[in-house]
């Protein structure tokens, strides 16, 4: 075992019985969505954004996002599902994609605005900054409930699992023989990662255009660190040794990676104006030019 090797003791399920329970993953992603919403509520005010049409795409966003992330789940593990399909719906249990949550949320809500007539590119870059931040809060509770396999660590560090439910002790079980094996901390390899993206896009707001270009940046981001970090976890090998994370970082950077080098480039300066964005200044301009026509 690793000499730095820390214990994580926690019962992975805060209430459980009967038909019901609720998890540690399960209630920090509402907390995540709950706190990526506000940040999203915030930067709205700043930018001058229609707050209500604002909200209106984040509930589309969030609904769409827990689609997505339930379905993913259940396709990655659908050998457990198809034995008992009432727990497809049990989501307040645990168990989501969170490939699934933030394509799901993206598609739903960038097509809501469209309907809608918002500026959708404004939209999900005010979103990014959130959404780096909602998936820590989330991935806090993969720490607790141990969901993740991971590779065994022989030197420098890693963590294992002591509490009887723990998930993790049945992937230690099943991959080395010993359900206390130290593994590696996958889950705050992702975090240190998105926070490190988090400052990047954070130094780039107002330097890119078109509107859109810093959400290109933070989920092209999270797709390389995904792709790099997901070789340390033992979820199900699809194809050509690529797990299904792989696949969908892939398919997400054959989009992002073209769409940057053709469409996005630095600001000149803060001239470029997002044309679809409704600013306070302009409405308060264009009344003082209709006194001065009044007055003369």
């Amino acid at each position: 075992m690793p000499i730095a090797a820390i214990e994580i003791p926690f019962n992975p399920n805060i209430v459980a019985g009967g038909s019901f329970s609720l998890s540690w993953h399960g209630f920090l992603s509402f907390i995540g969505v709950a706190a990526a919403v506000y940040m999203v509520g915030k930067a709205a005010v700043k930018g001058n954004l229609n707050q209500d049409l604002v909200y209106n795409t984040a509930i589309f966003g969030i609904v769409g996002g827990i689609v997505g992330a339930r379905l993913v789940h259940v396709f990655d593990n659908w050998g457990i599902y198809s034995d008992d399909p009432g727990r497809i719906i049990a989501i307040w249990s645990g168990g989501i994609g969170l490939w699934g949550g933030i394509l799901g949320g993206w598609i739903a809500g960038a097509l809501y605005a469209k309907f809608a007539n918002a500026p959708v590119g404004k939209l999900m870059d005010i979103a990014a900054p959130a959404m780096f931040v909602g998936q820590t809060i989330g991935r806090l509770g993969d720490i607790i409930n141990g969901e993740h396999w991971s590779r065994a660590l022989d030197a420098g560090w890693g963590w294992y699992f002591t509490h009887p439910s723990s998930p993790a002790r049945s992937g230690a079980e099943r991959f080395f023989g010993d359900p206390e094996r130290a593994v590696h901390p996958t889950v705050v390899y992702e975090i240190v990662w998105n926070m490190i993206g988090l400052f990047i896009i954070t130094k780039l707001k107002g330097k890119l255009k078109p509107a859109g270009a810093i959400w290109m940046v933070y989920i092209t981001w999270y797709s390389v660190g995904r792709f790099s970090i997901q070789y340390l976890r033992l979820d199900d090998v699809k194809f050509w040794g690529l797990q299904e994370a792989h696949i969908i970082a892939l398919m997400v950077v054959a989009f992002t990676i073209p769409y940057m080098i053709l469409k996005v480039r630095w600001a000149d300066d803060g001239l470029d104006i997002d044309p679809d964005v409704d600013t306070r200044g302009s409405a308060r301009r264009k009344r003082d030019r209709q006194r001065e026509q009044v007055r003369s």
